[in-house]
């Protein structure tokens, strides 16, 4: 009956029905068949009182509508343009130098905003006619400009890893007490987004070094586009389109690394300065501020929705039997531990084409990272993986959001089928990323272990 109901939730979901709904309507419906068939103890849901209260009171989750109005403010404060118009300048003398600076403005972005919809929209508002008047291929444009909105999921403060990091650190707490630590270490949400950065710099290199090779072979698609003298003048204007975005990024994740402040505290004092920043830009009227304000309550709605219903199926689904299932057949596998991890993985990127990195989160990670971490896995390590194989879902057809988020602002001539065929290389390198993390771990657990020993 457990694997009947992830089975029934996933094509519920299918359905286009509202995740929360889908969630805790399906687990009801078989919370009730298995009481009276006596597959259910119903004495679970007496649990369910508890774990709301424990959501609702999580100070951790408190970050995410903090980042969400953060990353709303700063892509209203036409902070993209301004960067994009600085890079486009500054690399304008380089063949490609306009897809290179695509993607270090999506970087930059990613970053600053940690909105995957905010920075494809903004950027393919932007530079998506620059990119195809000056004869880039189309599929390459749209590609490159999906993937590198992408990074908002990876690269800290990423939205993404404060989930994660949430769900992860009741599961290594679960891990630790089912193998008798009564005095269980925990992983912050602090840690993941100091293991995030080597791989997530390491991904966006990884993205320029392909279109640099791209370039080399076909030439005549990346004509540099009219170079600007490099003089004070250009210097200063770069410098002033930098400054804000890495100050305020410096401000929020240096805070959070050197443990003066909290991912929450980090989060208030980023959307603060978010609004200081656009202010000072006169960007930031009253009627925009509602606008932000109506967003990121929607946005933060339909997550903490989401959770409480990913909270009643987890009960459900642990009452039905669907822990002990999944603990036994992934310490059964062939391979042990690496055995596991690959079935895993796999399994969270085939969810991907049909489920968004939220319910993949909420339902699926609590489900596997307990018998992972149990087998030995290091948590910050284990929490990056799944965080770069959660983003191909916004890559990956027919329900990746960044294919949806870019069709939407595209001209008519882009088709759909070469979105799907300018962002398959770009998953390819998020695959290639995943595979390097696991020959070397230390990409992801080398910072965590010398900032926080």
């Amino acid at each position: 009956m457990a694997f009947a109901l992830f089975l029934c939730v996933c094509l519920v979901l299918l359905t286009g029905f509202p995740v929360a709904f889908a969630l805790a309507g399906t687990a009801l419906w078989f919370a009730l068949i298995g009481a009276l068939t006596g597959h259910f103890d119903a004495a679970f849901l007496g649990a369910l009182p508890n774990r709301l209260f424990g959501i609702l009171n999580n100070q951790t989750l408190l970050a995410v509508p903090l980042f969400v109005m953060m990353g709303l403010v700063l892509e209203r404060s036409k902070l993209a343009e301004q960067l994009l118009e600085a890079m486009g300048q500054l690399f304008g003398r380089m063949r490609a130098g306009l897809a290179i600076s695509v993607l270090l403005v999506g970087m930059l972005l990613a970053a600053s905003t940690g909105i995957v919809g905010a920075t494809v929209v903004t950027m393919g508002l932007l530079s998506l006619p620059a990119m195809l008047k000056r004869g880039y291929d189309p599929a390459f444009a749209s590609g490159a400009i999906c993937a590198t909105g992408t990074l908002g999921q990876i690269i800290p403060p990423s939205i993404a890893l404060v989930l994660l990091g949430d769900v992860l650190s009741s599961a290594y707490q679960q891990a630790q007490l089912n193998m008798g630590m009564f005095s269980p270490k925990t992983v912050s949400v602090g840690d993941l987004f100091a293991g995030a950065i080597i791989p997530g710099l390491c991904l966006v290199g990884l993205y320029i070094l392909y279109t640099l090779w791209l370039a080399f072979r076909h030439p005549e698609k990346f004509e540099p586009i009219n170079a600007v003298p490099l003089d004070r003048q250009l210097l200063q204007t770069v410098m002033s389109a930098l400054v804000p975005p890495i100050g305020l990024i410096l401000l929020v994740l240096g805070s959070i690394l050197m443990g003066v402040a909290t991912p929450t505290e980090a989060a208030a004092v980023g959307a603060l300065g978010a609004i200081l920043l656009a202010l000072l830009r006169r960007q930031l009227s009253w009627p925009r501020m509602q606008e932000v304000l109506q967003e990121t309550v929607k946005v933060t709605c339909m997550v903490f929705m989401i959770l409480i219903g990913a909270a009643l199926f987890s009960l459900v689904f642990r009452g039905l039997g669907g822990e002990e299932l999944i603990h036994q057949a992934l310490s059964d596998l062939p391979g042990g531990v690496i055995g596991a991890t690959i079935i895993v993985m796999l399994v969270i990127f085939l969810l991907g084409f049909i489920l968004d990195f939220i319910e993949i989160t909420f339902v699926v990670v609590p489900m596997v990272a307990p018998t992972l971490l149990m087998l030995g896995l290091d948590p910050v390590w284990l929490g990056i993986m799944i965080g770069l194989n959660l983003q191909t879902s916004f890559l990956t057809p027919p329900f990746g959001f960044a294919l949806f988020y870019l069709r939407g602002v595209a001209p008519p001539q882009l088709t759909s089928g070469m979105l799907y065929r300018g962002v398959a290389p770009f998953i390819a390198i998020q695959l290639l990323m995943m595979l390097l993390l696991a020959f070397w771990p230390s990409l992801a657990t080398w910072l965590p272990q010398q900032i926080y020993g």
